[in-house]
């Protein structure tokens, strides 16, 4: 397969991949000798079902069958999904990942926090200031880079209020007003 460039990749998948819902949000190619690799990154509003993507992934593969300047040598296709290490650089992206934990920086330095809504340029960050739950507006146009950070245990339910409530399909925030019950291994013990 000549390599295809990224551009003509873009022309052929654009239309097709906006007429199924989704958005193209990057074209990767690699020569890599005699075998190439093409990925296409995928996205959408409500998410990804992962079971739809082997279904793209043939109707991407159908098309650079159709067409005669890839030739007749192998190539890997790849069809995926943003991972979290995806900088937030649209405004769809920090739609997307309301309710999320980011680490942004700016010119004056780095702030961590939980993206709360877009309002037209800015968006909303709800931080924690010695212990305070706040929010600040942060104008898209001063983020240098932003990522979503690894969670692992759910923010409190003032938290999500904050950020505008809870995203459907992510989990509820933690109920703050339970108390667990852990009891201490027995002395001696190893469990």
């Amino acid at each position: 397969m000549p390599v295809p460039s990224q551009e003509r990749v873009v022309e052929l998948l654009g239309d097709l991949v906006r007429d199924r819902g989704y958005d193209l949000e990057d074209v990767n190619v690699v020569a890599a000798g005699k075998h190439s690799a093409v990925r296409i990154m995928v996205d959408r509003e409500d998410g990804v079902d992962l079971d739809a993507l082997p279904e793209l992934s043939r109707v991407i593969s159908d098309v650079f069958d159709g067409v005669t300047d890839f030739g007749e040598a192998p190539y890997t296709l790849e069809v995926t999904t943003p991972g979290i290490d995806r900088p937030l650089t649209q405004p769809r992206h920090w739609r997307r990942a309301r309710g999320r934990k980011v680490r942004i920086e700016l010119a004056e330095g780095k702030i961590d926090g939980r993206v709360g809504l877009l309002d037209g340029d800015s968006v909303a960050l709800v931080i924690k200031d010695k212990g305070v739950l706040s929010t600040r507006s942060v104008a898209l146009a001063d983020v240098v880079k932003a990522v979503v950070q690894v969670e692992f245990s759910r923010p409190t339910a003032e938290e999500m209020d904050l950020a505008g409530g809870v995203v459907g399909g992510r989990p509820s925030p933690a109920n703050t007003d339970e108390i667990v019950n852990v009891e201490a291994p027995e002395e001696g013990s190893d469990k």
